[in-house]
Formats: C-alpha cells, structure tokens, sequence
C-alpha cells in the first residue's frame, strides 16, 4: 500500500511559498509495516528524522498517522502521507 501527500496541500509550505514536493510512504498490506518513506522537497533533511524514528520503533502508517503535528508546520506532511496510505488523509 502506498500514500502520498504534496508539499502543495500543506498550509505552513505555501505561506514560504515551498509548494513542491511530497512525501509517500510504502507500507505492506499485510502487516501494516513501513516499509519505506520517500521524501522530496524543501526542508526533508529536518522531516527525515520522524520517519527514522518509526522505522527503529516499528510503528506502522496508523500510529504514525495519529500521533500530533502542530499546525502549522511542515511536519503536518508526514502525518498525512501516513494517514494517505488507508486513504484518511485530509482532501486537497
């Protein structure tokens, strides 16, 4: 399974005027594992280190999807890109 979630839909990345980009997680449909996260855009190096941290405690996109991102920050994406793999993202 896969989600996907553009810079462009993020409130915080168009007051800086930093529409592109996205973030997609590959997710197996099994188990729910994350299986990897692509990023690419301005300011991933700063976002990386979340999707790192759900590898090493093996969360999976649900976990991940509902846990806080402040508003507005970039951060926001990875939750949706999360939330985007069962399809719960917000609508763009």
């Amino acid at each position: 399974m896969t989600g996907k979630f553009p810079f462009s839909a993020i409130g915080k990345a168009i007051v800086y005027g930093m529409k592109d980009g996205f973030v997609k997680v590959v997710a197996d449909r099994t188990s729910g594992d994350i299986l990897g996260v692509q990023m690419i855009g301005p300011h991933v190096t700063d976002l990386i280190g979340e999707a790192a941290l759900a590898q090493l405690l093996d969360a999976t996109p649900w976990e991940l999807g509902e846990a806080i991102h402040a508003h507005p920050t970039l951060s926001e994406i990875i939750g949706e890109a999360m939330l985007a793999v069962d399809g719960r993202a917000i609508g763009f």
